[in-house]
């Protein structure tokens, strides 16, 4: 699509599942960071030598993933690009145990976790979701980045992808710019905050996740939930559960049980799953789904202000 791009082939030592890896870090189905083409996935990517625009492409045919990636960030988005498709996991010790577990596995065996090593590339929406529904969530994300992100390097400029603004950016964002984004005062407090300390807090990539949830959850307004939503995605963190979510621990007593959980069966049912625990919600939900739901959806507020310029 565009030249003056770097690219790489690299051949995983397992069959990788590409877009099943990678959907993790799509917030939303308008999430203006990501796009999907066919078998491409395009995501914009803040990196620490710069922003850049990387497409990853699976050839199954020929045993190898393709990238290419444009901007100042190329070269440290292609070098990290096994780590984002799971490479760094290790699946060892980790025993299915469980019918639906043992049906996940032997149909997803070769999905793995990946991890971005980008902290505030997932703290940033994870906060932002905190005890809000999913549409308002998504729509404070894509306010966010299209008024304070900046468009990406190389052919993310016609595709129209994003990337996420700056802590720097982020401090400097002021108080009724948030409410026009329906973020809240609660959650922007927690979000600058965090900013105020992001280079510290990219430096807990590789730290053992019983620390990384310690610092993470030391910040105002930073909670397990939050941590471990972070956990799983910047640090590739199989053991991060996210309790206190809404829909994870009944949607999975649904799947195993036919009656919801409580966070604190959840906890329960996956201790003989340590230090996998994370996997297994993730597996049975691809095999199972989600539980039906009856009744109302928690209703989006409409209390904060809904005009937002878009540029």
């Amino acid at each position: 699509m565009a030249g003056d791009g770097q690219a790489r082939e690299w051949r995983p030592d397992w069959p990788c599942p590409v877009g099943t890896v990678l959907r993790i870090h799509k917030r939303g189905g308008g999430d203006p960071t990501y796009r999907v083409d066919g078998d491409r996935h395009w995501r914009g990517i803040r990196t620490p030598d710069g922003p850049v625009t990387l497409l990853v492409e699976p050839r199954s045919t020929e045993g190898v993933v393709r990238a290419e990636a444009w901007g100042p960030g190329a070269a440290w988005a292609l070098d990290s690009l096994p780590a984002l498709l799971g490479a760094e996991d290790d699946v060892t010790g980790f025993e299915p145990g469980h019918p639906l577990v043992e049906e996940a596995w032997r149909r997803y065996g070769h999905w793995r976790i990946g991890r971005t090593g980008r902290v505030m590339e997932a703290l940033t929406p994870a906060i932002i979701e905190q005890k809000v529904t999913g549409q308002e969530a998504f729509a404070g994300f894509r306010m966010l980045v299209h008024r304070f992100g900046e468009r990406a390097p190389g052919p993310g400029e016609p595709l129209k992808l994003w990337i996420q603004p700056s802590a720097e950016t982020i401090r400097q964002v002021p108080s009724w710019e948030w409410l026009r984004m329906h973020v809240d005062p609660a959650r922007s407090r927690a979000l600058v905050n965090a900013a105020r300390v992001a280079d510290a807090l990219e430096r807990t990539v590789g730290l053992p996740g019983d620390e990384v949830e310690r610092r993470l959850t030391s910040l105002p307004g930073v909670g397990v939930w939050t941590a471990a939503e972070v956990r799983q995605r910047a640090h590739g963190d199989a053991d991060a559960v996210s309790f206190g979510d809404y829909h994870i621990a009944a949607d999975l007593g649904w799947a195993v049980s036919g009656e919801p959980f409580t966070d604190e069966q959840m906890a329960d049912f996956l201790e003989p799953w340590r230090p996998h625990r994370g996997r297994v919600p993730i597996l049975i939900g691809l095999v199972a789904g989600r539980r039906p739901r009856h009744g109302a959806r928690m209703a989006p507020r409409t209390h904060l202000p809904a005009k937002v310029t878009r540029r």
